[in-house]
């Protein structure tokens, strides 16, 4: 691949994930009318089971053609995204919103670190430079006055530390592997882990609350937030690095507080937007680069 091409490629992949952050961003509001009516997991099993299904449906002759190693992959995908999401809902019953979006996205601090110790890649100085400018962003963002710690948080925390590995190995097999096939298989397991664990904690599901408003809602966070978005992120992961790709995902945090703000009424403050510039900020010093270097 040229040089051009290979520009048009990762500026394409750039895009799919600011548009998987902004999907994500917006499906907070969403997912919060959700939770109201249904359990947590059966959400989460429901979102899966609608990617997966229409994922199959668009891509079976690429499935079709999938060997061992690549359902072993996939599956270890499907199994670290189950894990990251279960914990993030759980964590939200036990602290706040905020706490629960800021303490999430610290996996932008850990990519790096988890790249250079799974993929022996070592983080640039300006990565892990934007990585910090991200984190400082995203605590004025997200962060209020209480700053103590409860239970909510440390689930959090351990689903920041899942998906950040999610992303690191997204990188992994993406390299060698078919992020579409890789996409398809990880929402298949992860419906299935959610199917599995929602009747055990849930108990059974009243499937006559899903109509009108809220129906709509989970078709959206199915379609949108879970089969498009996870297969812009796995394709554009292939072309960026996945230090790049963490930092580009945590604006769903900024985005997030846009849509709070159109919808549910959040106030705009200076805080909030020296939040959103330092965001802003990351991201060009993620992919500056030197002339004459790589």
């Amino acid at each position: 691949m040229n040089q051009t091409a290979e520009k048009g490629v990762k500026a394409l992949s750039v895009l799919g994930l600011i548009v998987t952050t902004i999907i994500w961003g917006s499906a907070f509001v969403v997912m919060k009318n959700s939770i109201g009516v249904i359990s947590p997991t059966y959400v989460l099993a429901l979102r899966f089971t609608i990617a997966a299904v229409g994922l199959v449906i668009i891509f079976w002759k690429r499935i079709r053609t999938l060997k061992t190693p690549d359902l072993l992959r996939g599956g270890l995908l499907g199994v670290f995204l189950f894990i990251s999401y279960f914990l993030q809902t759980y964590g939200l019953k036990y602290t706040t919103a905020s706490k629960n979006a800021f303490i999430t996205t610290l996996y932008v601090i850990l990519v790096p670190f988890l790249h250079w110790f799974f993929n022996k890649k070592s983080p640039s100085k300006n990565h892990v430079t934007a990585a910090v400018i991200a984190v400082i962003g995203l605590a004025l963002l997200s962060l209020e006055g209480d700053l103590s710690i409860n239970i909510g948080d440390f689930l959090t925390f351990i689903c920041g530390i899942f998906y950040a590995i999610h992303i690191v190995f997204i990188d992994r097999y993406t390299a060698d592997h078919d992020p579409v096939g890789l996409t398809v298989l990880q929402m298949v397991v992860a419906a299935a882990l959610s199917w599995l664990v929602a009747p055990v904690l849930e108990g059974t599901l009243d499937f006559t609350v899903i109509h009108g408003s809220i129906l709509t809602g989970i078709l959206y966070l199915g379609i949108f937030s879970t089969m498009l978005c996870f297969l812009f992120q796995n394709v554009g992961q292939k072309h960026l690095s996945p230090n790049t790709s963490s930092i580009i995902l945590s604006f769903e945090a900024v985005f997030g507080l846009i849509f709070s703000v159109i919808f549910l009424g959040e106030e705009i403050t200076p805080r909030l937007i020296g939040g959103c510039v330092l965001m802003f900020a990351a991201i060009i010093l993620s992919e500056y680069r030197k002339k004459g270097t790589s």
